[in-house]
């Protein structure tokens, strides 16, 4: 299965989320925090690059660590410091700028290269004219999550905000007082002196009740795109687990709200209401790629919110440029549907929950002990991917979308645990069951399976697991 795209996108033992893809010439590159494996809080390693030719998006290349740490100038203690979520853009001198918040600093770091992909050099922090960092004036506040643009006109725009509800702030240590929404900042064509001081652009929660934001207020995950001459304004919402974006004809201002893009939980698509997979941050993009609209954001594993994973969806732009909100899939950057034949590793379920449904992964915590989640065999690491899910007790739901059957004769499932039951198949959740799979405890992987005929043409399969303990799935086949 190798010539097809998956989400996530890129090899399961990697974790990039908050991805910034930019079009450079015919590749993508995809920029993004970097989480660790069972990591113990966000953005734990450096950065790293993965890009993939604009005509086929179905092999990614690792391009290496294109940014460490330590290479910033400012805090003494850099290399104890995260690395937040950054943005790359081209410069008007032809050189690659690389935007970054380091930790809870209040200040955003830029880097620099000859080329996209690294490795990127220390160039400064986004300053004022007479040399004080942006963040750090009497009446600045707080500096987070850049996104940069720069104009077919050549100006340059710096976006940036934190705006937490007034039930997180107990959380951080911030330096500064939150804005009221998402800023925008001119920059000079030098990519990192203030032209013109920060406004807000739009509000955050707290200030967006009477708006068009109302509901959908700025949280955090400031992106700018340009579609024809309307530019859109990405960013994570007061919700968490969705990326909304707003529209203008301005880069700066007057901005007003579109719609949600994307939910990581498939809230609010076609009017759903309670998820369908774990929630969580959501941080992303959209980007043009080879004719097509996709939009790029990051799912959550392993039970706690710090080992994120990067997947992608095409998305609908309407003819008065609204955006349909997407569905999560498991084909995402794929040519449609995925093939009817063949071997499917579970980590690429697009739908899973316990039988009291799924929850959000927040902070400083681990799910509940009823909950299935997605993990690896052992440690963090750069190879052998080997991703499964875990902890499927009785009444737990497995969903994958979509699939082109054609001719289909036989499911297997590979399995372990110490679970004893059965894996009921269907085409449709809770619909008519089109297979019935008998499974006992395995403390090994082993292989099950049933006669399996459906109707020809694209659908969804949902597992749903009946038995006693628990078991984990490995992958699927279908022959």
């Amino acid at each position: 299965m190798n010539c097809q795209a998956v989400n996530p996108y890129l090899p399961s033992f990697e974790y990039v989320p908050d991805a910034e893809p930019r079009v450079f010439g015919e590749r993508v590159y995809v920029y993004g925090s970097h989480d660790q494996f069972d990591g113990k809080d966000f953005c734990m390693k450096d950065y790293v690059c993965w890009s993939a030719s604009i005509y086929d998006l179905a092999n990614w290349k690792y391009e290496g660590i294109i940014y460490k740490r330590e290479q910033d100038k400012y805090l003494s203690d850099a290399k104890d410091r995260r690395l937040f979520a950054p943005d790359v853009q081209r410069g008007i001198d032809g050189r690659y700028y690389l935007y970054y918040a380091y930790d809870f600093s209040g200040v955003i770091g830029v880097a620099v290269c000859d080329t996209p992909a690294g490795g990127y050099k220390y160039y400064g922090h986004v300053q004022y004219a007479d040399g004080t960092f942006l963040g750090k004036k009497e009446n600045d506040v707080f500096q987070y999550d850049p996104g940069i643009f720069v104009d077919s006109v050549g100006k340059v725009y710096l976006y940036s905000g934190f705006c937490p509800v007034k039930e997180m702030m107990a959380r951080f240590n911030l330096p500064k007082p939150i804005a009221k929404g998402a800023m925008v900042i001119e920059l000079e064509e030098d990519m990192i002196t203030i032209k013109k001081e920060p406004t807000v652009m739009i509000p955050s929660a707290e200030y967006a009740k009477g708006t068009s934001f109302e509901g959908h207020g700025f949280f955090e995950a400031a992106s700018m795109r340009k579609m024809g001459e309307q530019y859109y304004f990405i960013y994570s919402s007061e919700n968490g687990h969705e990326l909304c974006y707003a529209t203008s004809n301005k880069p700066n201002t007057d901005f007003v709200y579109g719609g949600v893009i994307i939910s990581n939980g498939d809230i609010g698509y076609q009017g759903r209401k309670e998820p369908l997979n774990y929630t969580g941050t959501n941080h992303g993009s959209i980007e043009h790629i080879n004719n097509q609209w996709y939009v790029f954001y990051h799912r959550q594993t392993n039970g706690n919110p710090y080992s994120r994973q990067g997947c992608a969806e095409k998305i609908e732009v309407l003819r008065g440029g609204g955006i349909l909100q997407a569905e999560m899939t498991s084909c995402g950057l794929n040519k449609g549907p995925l093939k009817g034949k063949g071997v499917y590793q579970a980590g690429i379920a697009c739908c899973l929950m316990s039988k009291n449904g799924a929850t959000e992964y927040k902070a400083k915590s681990q799910v509940s002990s009823e909950h299935p989640f997605i993990t690896q065999e052992g440690e963090d690491r750069e190879s052998n991917p080997d991703q499964y899910i875990a902890n499927l007790q009785a009444g737990a739901v497995v969903g994958f979308k979509y699939f082109n059957i054609k001719e289909l004769e036989k499911i297997s499932v590979t399995i372990r645990g110490n679970g004893q039951g059965k894996i009921k198949v269907y085409t449709k959740l809770w619909d008519r069951v089109a297979a019935q799979i008998e499974i006992t405890a395995m403390k090994e992987w082993v292989t099950f399976s049933q006669p399996m005929q459906i109707e020809a043409g694209v659908t969804s399969l949902w597992f749903v697991y009946e038995g006693n303990g628990f078991i984990e799935l490995k992958s699927f086949e279908l022959r």
